[in-house]
């Protein structure tokens, strides 16, 4: 769904801005959302299939992230089409290239996202002053080499247990989308005794049903190899890693990979969100109907967020991974209570609570324009 205006609502958005440069090979959109809690921050995502339809829906995600989380800022996002495995200096050159184009758009703070990671916030940095998520030799917290992400979810995971007919110890876990997000996930929640099972990469799905050597296979991936090259186990295709049975079920890569065709195959019992927008609503609202505990995106996977928007206003790693489990923890509990207590689904109840402050700013500013 490409038609920007079919889908603003009275948050917004409020800006949406095309960039060509043809002599570049030049091809992206920032769509800025809402920015009466503060300038926005968002990742810039960089694929050869992104729409200007997608990166709407990711910004509102990060305005509602943004509030949910208490943050001083705003939610957006931007989209760069290419192939994020491009020879290093072409990547560059488009990057600085979209960077230098947004220089004057104070509204935006660029962060990474998928296909892209701190050194491309480094050239941005050098390019216009305005990133986070920066590698650590230039004063950044480098977010996706600690796992902040990673690291929320797995606080996100430990709330939900108690509102779950299962314990965590031993759970089994299966990730969609074994990379920065993912990898961490499974490292934090393996140190309390979860089990992975199954994991998935763009190039197919890892099932072991007695437990994959968590460790071995981050350093398989870190070497730039897939879950496919994991000794042992069961080698399949992508798609069948929503059939894998578990416990906790986490899908931490591109957008809808749940939704009304595919939903009633997944047989986990807690998705948490490691992914923006991974699940349609209609996908939600059957795993809800059917028992499945399923944790928001903007309220599972705030991590990186809330790292770089510490890191931005100056605090360090310790006081950023302290921060990110305060807060995500007590959202949880919050959104989950509050979705028990009225008898609805986790997020609407989350929708409600970040709209709830959302608009709280709005009031106070003296232009409706968002």
């Amino acid at each position: 769904m490409d038609d920007i205006f079919a889908i603003g609502d009275e948050l917004g958005p409020a800006k949406v801005i095309h960039v060509y440069q043809p002599g570049l090979g030049l091809k992206g959109v920032l769509v800025v959302d809402n920015v009466a809690t503060g300038p926005s921050i968002g990742g810039l995502r960089m694929a050869e299939d992104v729409s200007v339809g997608e990166c709407a829906r990711l910004a509102r995600a990060m305005t509602l992230k943004n509030a949910a989380a208490g943050l001083a800022h705003g939610g957006g996002k931007s989209v760069l089409f290419g192939d994020p495995k491009m020879e290093k200096a072409k990547k560059e050159e488009l990057i600085r290239g979209f960077a230098h184009a947004l220089r004057h758009e104070q509204d935006y703070i660029f962060g990474p996202d998928m296909g892209t990671n701190e050194e491309c916030m480094a050239w941005v940095k050098d390019e216009i002053g305005r990133s986070v998520g920066l590698p650590a030799e230039i004063g950044g917290i480098p977010l996706d080499k600690i796992g902040a992400t990673g690291w929320g979810l797995d606080q996100a995971v430990e709330v939900a247990i108690d509102y779950c007919d299962f314990e965590l110890q031993g759970a089994r876990l299966v990730i969609q989308g074994f990379g920065a997000v993912g990898s961490h996930a499974a490292r934090f929640l393996s140190k309390k005794g979860v089990v992975l099972v199954g994991a998935a990469d763009s190039k197919g799905t890892l099932s072991v049903p007695e437990g994959i050597d968590v460790a071995a296979l981050i350093k398989i991936k870190d070497q730039g190899g897939s879950v496919l090259d994991y000794p042992g186990g069961d080698k399949l295709d992508r798609d069948a890693v929503i059939d894998l049975a578990c416990e906790i079920w986490i899908p931490a890569a591109r957008p809808d990979v749940l939704h009304e065709e595919n939903v009633s195959r997944l047989k986990a019992k807690l998705v948490a969100q490691g992914a923006n927008i991974p699940a349609t609503y209609g996908a939600e609202k059957y795993l809800h109907a059917h028992g499945v505990l399923c944790l928001p995106d903007f309220i599972a996977n705030a991590g990186g967020v809330i790292c770089a928007a510490m890191e931005y206003h100056g605090a360090g790693q310790n006081e950023a991974m302290q921060t990110i489990a305060e807060k995500i923890r007590a959202n949880t509990k919050e959104v989950l209570d509050n979705a028990k207590a009225d008898n609805i689904m986790p997020r609407d109840a989350a929708i409600a609570l970040a709209k709830n402050r959302v608009k709280k700013a709005m009031g106070v500013r003296r232009w409706q324009i968002f």
